[in-house]
């Protein structure tokens, strides 16, 4: 039986990439119409230091939203709103987005559940065998980094808010401690985009930020602001510290680095996604090969909605 929406609940005991979850994200995807949460709970021994282990939690991230993702597409459930929160062991679960109608979790998992998943009726799955992967390089030595920044600040579109979307928002509120800034660019700009009649309007696109950030990160203050050039509150705005970007937009960064020193405004420390590009060598080959199946694009998605009112 479909469900409308439903909720995973796993425990990590490691950041390493969670392959044991692969069929359990798969079941579940393929079960849900329009909802799918998935709730990973961290032990806080793992982050020790936010941005330290900046590069383990983009990868698990990216991992999960990826096998989600990738079957959503093929039931052609392009519009499915898949969550991925972080949650540690004295965390209160956020507000659910909807009441979801199953829980699954994966054999083995005895960790007590958060009171409001117990009512729900539970499916368990098998853990998924862990490929042979070669080890990763040696960690980098630690650095006299501040694991987490007051102010950080990142910009986009923001367009039919995807995985892609998720997992830039998700690690800028994950080394924030006290406000996000998310430049969302104005309607006036996004004109000559692809399929622009289907774009969604500033107000939805600035709406759908915020929500996905009060369930990653409930208690972040986020400011959503129009932006109508690259730099947005970069641009002036002295109390920011560390910008996060992707790879698309790395130009924007420097321009932003350019201004700003030429305005004597602090340096931002700059954190690149850098496992949502297909060819990136963060993720084996069999990930990689999958992540460039799974189109996490607003183009994509836009072209997928009025092929669909087309037919």
């Amino acid at each position: 039986m479909d469900l409308d929406s439903s909720v995973i609940y796993a425990s990590l005991s490691s950041l390493t990439i969670p392959h044991f979850l692969t069929t359990t994200i798969v079941h579940a995807a393929q079960r849900t119409r329009s909802h799918l949460l998935i709730v990973l709970l961290l032990d806080p021994a793992l982050v020790l230091s936010h941005t330290a282990c900046w590069n383990d939690v983009q990868q698990l991230l990216t991992f999960v939203y990826v096998q989600a993702t990738k079957v959503a597409q093929d039931m052609n459930r392009l519009l499915m709103n898949i969550d991925v929160l972080l949650v540690g062991p004295d965390d209160r679960l956020p507000e659910l987005f909807v009441a979801p109608q199953v829980l699954f979790r994966v054999d083995g998992d005895s960790l007590p559940l958060p009171a409001s998943l117990l009512p729900l009726p539970m499916e368990s799955l098998p853990r998924a065998p862990t490929p042979l992967i070669p080890p990763n390089a040696p960690a980098p030595a630690p650095s006299d980094m501040p694991s987490l920044f007051p102010v950080v600040a990142l910009g986009g579109t923001f367009d039919h808010l995807h995985a892609g979307h998720k997992i830039l928002l998700s690690m800028a509120a994950f080394i924030a401690s006290t406000k996000l800034i998310v430049g969302v660019t104005d309607d006036a700009l996004l004109i000559r985009k692809t399929y622009a009649a289907v774009l969604e309007p500033l107000p939805t696109r600035i709406a759908a930020v915020r929500a996905f950030l009060a369930r990653f990160k409930p208690g972040l203050e986020v400011d959503a602001v129009p932006i109508s050039d690259v730099y947005g509150p970069t641009g002036w705005d002295p109390n920011i510290q560390a910008l996060v970007v992707s790879k698309e937009t790395a130009d924007g960064a420097r321009a932003i680095a350019t201004h700003r020193a030429a305005h004597d405004l602090p340096a931002l420390q700059i954190f690149t996604i850098d496992v949502i590009s297909a060819t990136s060598t963060n993720l084996s080959d069999a990930d990689a090969d999958l992540l460039k199946q799974t189109k996490m694009s607003s183009t994509y998605i836009r072209e997928w909605i009025v092929a669909n009112k087309k037919q």
